[in-house]
């Protein structure tokens, strides 16, 4: 009988366990996000000049990393860009991200690409950090999660969850949880829009899902 009750109780925490998990973007500290960098820090920026950061504070928003790499090869060659991300990028979804797209990651080899896509589907950053962990030291790991995210799902993600997409405050967490819950994307992008643009929804709604 305690064996049983043991293993139920470890069931239990396992359950509430995995209900808290939550999709997180990646903690930026020496990575700038191309969506929410100010022109300031945008000049500062290895290779950008000032037509470069009107280009892409006129794009914004990228919606892949992709697109703000289109955007720069023009101007600045292949290891010109590769210098640059590792202090501007894109975060892109750990779950959907094409092989292109995660080999613009700074260092990121054939290897890792194969790690990064054996995890698939990710359900949090927390997830993210164990698994790549068994390939690289935490400094590495911690620097690989500023390029990525998990998406959050709407209806249940915590705040802290919600604060870490880039450029979020108070203010939205706030709009994002006063119409819980969600029932479709389509509801999501009518109540947000009634507070930003159709471009910061678009942006916004990279890093969300229903589920």
């Amino acid at each position: 009988m305690t064996s049983l009750k043991t293993l139920f109780a470890a069931l239990g925490v396992f359950l509430a366990a995995s209900a808290t998990m939550q999709g997180q973007a990646g903690r930026l500290r020496d990575v700038l996000d191309a969506n929410v960098a100010s022109e300031k820090q945008l000049v500062a920026l290895p290779g950008v000049t000032p037509t470069l950061v009107k280009a892409i504070m006129n794009r914004r928003p990228f919606l892949t990393m992709t697109d703000l790499d289109t955007l720069l090869a023009p101007s600045l060659n292949t290891d010109q860009r590769t210098a640059l991300y590792r202090q501007l990028f894109v975060q892109i979804n750990l779950n959907t991200a094409s092989d292109a797209e995660i080999q613009l990651i700074p260092s990121l080899g054939p290897r890792m690409l194969h790690e990064f896509k054996e995890y698939r589907p990710y359900k949090a950053m927390a997830q993210f950090r164990r698994e790549i962990g068994k390939y690289v030291n935490d400094k590495e790991v911690a620097r690989l999660e500023q390029y990525v995210f998990v998406p959050i799902n709407l209806n249940t993600a915590s705040d802290a969850d919600i604060l870490s997409i880039p450029g979020m405050g108070q203010r939205m967490l706030g709009e994002f949880k006063e119409y819980r819950p969600y029932k479709a994307m389509a509801q999501f992008r009518r109540e947000i829009g009634k507070y930003v643009d159709d471009k910061e929804v678009a942006r916004l709604e990279r890093y969300v899902t229903i589920n």
